[in-house]
């Protein structure tokens, strides 16, 4: 085996199993709560104190990757092994330093177990790392994702998106020739178990499905036309210096979807501190869609909580006196769109899934300044 090789696979079997880290978690879980609640409660920098302590405890200078791959995991036993697996098959990545960060957000399942048996047997020049964050929801992880990644860009992948073989090459490449990108984000195509209903192009991009054909664009996220948070990418220190510690929106936690729409509000913040957001059509990405995802029950929620959360996302960093202005731009705009789509279907949606879930967004966008000031009220 050559000396730089050697010496990488070394280096991968000094870092920390789960079991090292729960043992080293557990002498100082105290101290560990006492600071993590204090910087939730505080508002620090997006590195926060906890970081802080991730910093102290640890015994040697960190090494710095081109890319940190960090993937979200609740109860991921059964969709994780394809992800590392496929992570392990990636190719040109010879000259590219990489990582990959797994965050555990409070599984109940054998998650855990199944990192640990991966990195029991890893033989890769780029560590495999593991961290339970346990304070559920999309954003703290995320957030715990941002603070333990040691890379110059981070790549976030969900528990359920299998990346082509070629996605950190075509990472590393576009940043390149993209300097000005703060963010740029994955083609997504859908992985049906089952076939989706008609007309579901319509909807897809609730799903975190992005197809926007073979060249790359620019995002307008004043239009909240962005990528998805699955497959996205974001310089490192990008986001530290734009990002709020606390977002509004968690994003989904658990199987609760009543605050998605945190990867678009960080966005938000990087494209309003003059970053561009731009799509990648060669870093593609394959998303797994269950059968139980496509049912309307879900589908309706889905649409449900993001059309109340678009007036939160419209009034990030908007000022105090624009406010009234987009609030009624909403309400409008989302009537418009509505008494529109009714006439269409001439108020007939009952054998058409994906225009009733369209009407419920309209709609649902109509209500959401009112959402907003009531969820004001409760704070």
């Amino acid at each position: 085996m050559p000396t730089a090789l050697r010496g990488s696979v070394l280096a991968i079997h000094e870092q920390p199993t789960i079991k090292q880290q729960l043992r080293q978690e557990s002498m100082t879980s105290n101290e560990a709560t006492s600071i993590q609640t204090e910087s939730w409660q505080t508002g620090d920098t997006a590195m926060g104190l906890e970081s802080q302590l991730v910093v102290e405890q640890s015994q040697a200078p960190a090494k710095t990757f081109d890319v940190s791959v960090a993937i979200r995991a609740y109860n991921s036993a059964e969709t994780l092994p394809a992800i590392l697996d496929n992570l392990k098959s990636q190719v040109d990545t010879d000259a590219i330093q990489w990582e990959i960060v797994v965050v555990d957000n409070n599984s109940t399942d054998a998650t855990a177990q199944i990192v640990q048996r991966y990195q029991d047997d890893w033989n890769r020049p780029y560590p495999l790392k593991y961290f339970l964050e346990t304070h559920q929801g999309a954003s703290f992880a995320r957030k715990r994702a941002i603070a333990e990644s040691q890379g110059t860009l981070i790549a976030f992948l969900d528990d359920d998106n299998i990346p082509d073989t070629k996605w950190i090459s075509a990472i590393h490449t576009f940043e390149q020739q993209y300097p000005q990108a703060g963010v740029f984000g994955s083609q997504i195509h859908g992985d049906f178990e089952v076939p989706p209903p008609k007309d579901f192009r319509k909807i897809q991009g609730f799903l975190a499905i992005k197809e926007y054909g073979t060249l790359p664009r620019k995002f307008n996220a004043d239009l909240l036309d962005l990528p998805a948070g699955a497959g996205m990418v974001v310089r490192k220190h990008v986001w530290l210096e734009t990002v709020p510690n606390k977002l509004k929106l968690k994003g989904p936690v658990a199987n609760s979807l009543a605050s998605k729409g945190e990867d678009f509000e960080s966005m938000i913040h990087i494209s309003r501190a003059g970053w561009e957001i731009w799509y990648n059509p060669k870093m593609c990405i394959h998303h797994k869609v269950p059968a139980w995802r496509l049912e309307e029950e879900y589908l309706q929620e889905l649409v449900r909580c993001s059309g109340l959360n678009i007036c939160t996302l419209r009034f990030s960093r908007a000022a105090i006196w624009q406010k009234p202005l987009i609030a009624t731009r909403i309400i409008l705009g989302s009537t418009h769109k509505a008494l529109k789509h009714f006439w269409e279907y001439k108020g007939n949606f009952s054998d058409d899934i994906v225009a009733r879930c369209q009407m419920t967004f309209y709609l649902s966008c109509l209500m959401s300044p009112f959402t907003h000031i009531v969820r004001q009220l409760k704070k």
